[in-house]
């Protein structure tokens, strides 16, 4: 077992692993950091804890200290830095007129570098950008672009579901999102239902998708022939979290249905599962809202 603590650099970001040696922290706490340009600061979200020494993909960075009045001195001046720089960046875009949309600034602590992260529709030709903000910060600078995921997670806001959005609460990485996960929890293919405030598929279907894959592979599809108590029916719909079954009898030219726990049926026939129709337009907008940045 290896002693590990959990750190995030920052709101909402990935959460890394460091040796803390014989530091003991406390959660929120703010801790000097190890880095392959130096030292960085970084907020504790994991104290001490022990976990399997396999389930660690490499050798750990070491937690130097714990933050001194110093450290958070020039930690807060960083922020401040930030924030002028933002402004001081969004001003040089619009004179040279570029189409990008800066969406976030960060100063390392040791005041080497300043990062610039933007989105844009394409390619950008930053390179007078870029000299005119080395020559306003003697240091080095540096100009990232992201996706749109990146930039709503940075001004935040609530989902269809009335929450605060999932990136801007709790979700630290983004993982692709496919259309297939969205048929299989049955919800209809309409690209405004089923995006998020990004315009891409919503995060929250990736994360619910392993219990509805444990839960189909339990369940007949509709259209399938299943043996029940009161005698072989043909499946009319399926509710997947709460493994109901409804099952459609015929008698004559009379249909009667009926309800029942997936353990109280037999399969005798399955079939595949139908795929809705949505028009070629749709389709498209969703293979587009499929892709990841």
């Amino acid at each position: 077992m290896k002693n590990i603590v959990g750190i995030r650099f920052r709101k909402l970001g990935k959460i890394y692993f460091f040796d803390p040696q014989y530091l003991v922290v406390k959660k929120d706490e703010l801790v000097i950091l190890e880095n392959e340009d130096g030292e960085d600061i970084g907020t504790v979200v994991i104290p001490n804890r022990k976990i399997s020494e396999d389930k660690l993909t490499a050798p750990l960075k070491k937690v130097i200290r714990i933050a001194n009045p110093k450290d958070i001195k020039r930690y807060n001046e960083c922020k401040n830095k930030e924030k002028e720089a933002f402004e001081y960046c969004n001003k040089k875009i619009k004179e040279f007129d570029l189409k990008m949309n800066l969406t976030d600034v960060e100063c390392k602590l040791d005041n080497t570098k300043l990062l610039f992260y933007f989105t844009a529709d394409g390619r950008i030709d930053f390179r007078e950008l870029v000299k005119n903000l080395a020559a306003q910060y003697k240091t080095r600078i540096e100009l990232r672009q992201i996706g749109v995921r990146d930039e709503i997670k940075r001004l935040g806001g609530n989902g269809v579901c009335g929450r605060e959005l999932c990136c801007c609460s709790f979700l630290s990485d983004f993982e692709t999102v496919s259309i297939k996960m969205a048929k299989d929890q049955n919800l209809a293919l309409n690209p405004s239902k089923i995006s998020g405030n990004c315009g891409r598929l919503m995060c929250c279907l990736k994360y619910e998708d392993e219990v509805y894959q444990e839960k189909i592979s339990k369940l007949p599809h509709v259209g399938a022939m299943v043996k029940t108590p009161d005698g072989t029916g043909e499946v009319d719909n399926v509710e997947i979290l709460a493994e109901i079954i409804r099952v459609k009898f015929k008698n004559g030219d009379v249909y009667k249905y009926k309800k029942y726990n997936v353990k109280d049926i037999k399969i005798i026939k399955d079939v595949e599962k139908q795929e809705e129709q949505i028009s070629k337009e749709e389709m498209e907008e969703l293979k587009k809202m499929e892709q990841m940045d």
